[in-house]
């Protein structure tokens, strides 16, 4: 069959509505073979049997009939709700929108939402769509499409930076992270490290940690509006940079600009990489035991990208950073300290507590006033100038973190409280190696554990020489054997004796050559 037209397919399917009726088909037949409705080949009969019966011509009405174009009725739409004074209030109120974008409020602006709710406080009575769809066609009439300039960059000259966010499965719980990411403008080098909190000590770490990868400094960083760079708006342009920013530009002597408000597109690259590396990194892989491993994943990928060839130039990205290196600015000598430093006091159960996260401190300086060193992912304690805890951070709510060298002087005293205590239970090695040989004798796995903390051995060294003995068939555990394999294995004199040992021993040699002369 030969494509028709609309009002050609009208008048070729009455033609043959017509002549199968005329030849004594039925309506459900013709339907069938015409593809059309039942009703409509009934339609067309009925208005064919009227035409013919109201005139004496009957050939004459049959023609004019089936060569007669269909005719519909049309309706005027008008709008019932929108009115022109309706439209005129919500032009007033983007007008209000619009004057505070102009003085940096862009974040209380009106929305949606916000308009129809004031229409309705009006007495307007109109719907909450056709408020949305008239909004979306003056913002469509006024914002034509955006015009891009592409950039050449020279040699260290600029460098992007911005956050993205993941999600991870550690040690089987689902958690999430903040990925800074830093890429070269010039040879699209990419760098990123993960972070619990998208916070100020996040954000100068993250740069720390890209001077020293990089071993220099571009002469420009640029940024958008993200609240730990940007302290305040002052006008429609300009924003006032946080203190940590500043802290950064002094120290490694780099500029800064910022982007237009939602115009993150300015920086060119890195809001491309954020969603690069993301995918690349953990579009496969994103559950593993410890963060610790989720990092050096996220390293071996970064290698991975930066010797992969780039279509545009041929290279790879860390050739190009090689004509980079030698034009960044010196890095100082001095990394950037970067830590929040508080004071806070042990309480009775000889803890800090930060954050509703208590973490636990040696049980001699219960009630002692203690300097607190806040890094991203450890805090730092400090007594009278002398490092005395180190833990990792805790970003839960109501968590203690515990370490039971903290508590040994109190177990000595206190030998019974050991079984339910907190701080065994947090070590599950030692609380099962406890379990399994200790717990008639809890004074004697105390004072393995005080062997322990005075000759500096780790609960892996521990552990391994516990298997050794069982291994061989000994006849169990007790601390004598474990002494014995640890001093076999390890070395007592610690750093400091053996320094003082090799200071002895110059100042004996000296008197001895005195007497000798």
């Amino acid at each position: 069959m030969v494509s028709l037209q609309t009002n050609d397919k009208y008048v070729y399917k009455t033609r043959n509505n017509n002549k199968s009726y005329r030849e004594g088909k039925s309506q459900r037949s013709i339907s069938r073979t015409l593809q059309i409705s039942r009703k409509t080949v009934k339609k067309y009969i009925t208005e064919y049997e009227k035409k013919l019966s109201e005139s004496e011509d009957k050939e004459t009405v049959s023609a004019n009939y089936l060569s007669t174009v269909p005719k519909y009725k049309s309706r005027s739409l008008h709008r019932r709700k929108l009115t022109q004074e309706v439209q005129d209030e919500i032009d007033k109120l983007l007008e209000v929108n619009r004057e505070k974008k102009l003085q940096g409020l862009r974040k209380q602006v009106l929305k949606k939402a916000d308009i129809f709710q004031q229409l309705q406080l009006q007495g307007f009575e109109i719907g909450y769509t056709t408020v949305c769809n008239y909004i979306r066609s003056k913002e469509k009439s006024s914002f034509p499409k955006e015009a891009f300039i592409r950039q050449v960059y020279s040699p260290g000259s600029i460098c992007e930076f911005d956050w993205g966010e993941i999600k991870l499965r550690i040690n089987g719980k689902q958690e999430r992270f903040q990925l800074a990411v830093f890429t070269s403008a010039y040879s699209n080098y990419r760098h990123a490290v993960l972070y619990y909190r998208q916070d100020t000590l996040a954000f100068m770490e993250a740069h720390v940690s890209f001077f020293n990868k990089t071993n220099g400094v571009y002469e420009q960083m640029v940024y958008d509006n993200m609240r730990v760079a940007v302290a305040k708006f002052i006008g429609p342009h300009e924003k006032e940079p946080t203190r940590a920013l500043l802290q950064l530009r002094g120290h490694y002597q780099f500029t800064h600009r910022f982007c237009n408000a939602y115009r993150g597109n300015e920086k060119g690259h890195v809001e491309r990489s954020v969603e690069y590396i993301r995918r690349k990194a953990f579009g496969v892989k994103d559950d593993f035991n410890r963060l610790s491993e989720a990092a050096e994943y996220l390293n071996t990928i970064l290698e991975r990208l930066n010797n992969t060839k780039q279509k545009q130039s041929g290279k790879t990205a860390l050739e190009l950073f090689e004509d980079e290196k030698a034009v960044l600015g010196k890095l100082p000598a001095v990394p950037l300290v970067c830590s929040d430093q508080i004071q806070l006091r042990a309480d009775k159960y000889a803890t800090i507590s930060h954050k509703t996260n208590r973490y636990s401190v040696p049980d001699h300086l219960v009630g002692q006033f203690l300097d607190v060193h806040l890094l991203s992912h450890e805090i730092h304690v400090y007594h009278e100038n002398k490092k005395i805890a180190i833990h990792t951070r805790n970003y839960g709510k109501h968590q203690w973190i515990i370490s039971i060298e903290h508590y040994l002087n109190t177990f000595k005293q206190k030998p019974g409280a050991l079984p339910g205590s907190l701080a065994l239970a947090s070590n599950v090695y030692l609380k099962q190696l406890f379990l399994d040989h200790f717990q008639e004798e809890p004074r004697n796995f105390i004072d393995l554990l005080d062997y322990c903390r005075k000759y500096r051995i780790s609960g892996e060294k521990l552990e391994k020489s516990a298997f050794r003995l069982l291994s061989t068939g000994s006849g169990g555990i007790t601390v004598e054997k474990l002494k014995a394999v640890l001093g076999n294995n390890e070395s007592f004199i610690t750093p400091e004796q053996n320094c003082s040992i090799a200071q002895l021993a110059k100042n004996q040699l000296s008197e001895i050559s005195a007497l000798m002369n």
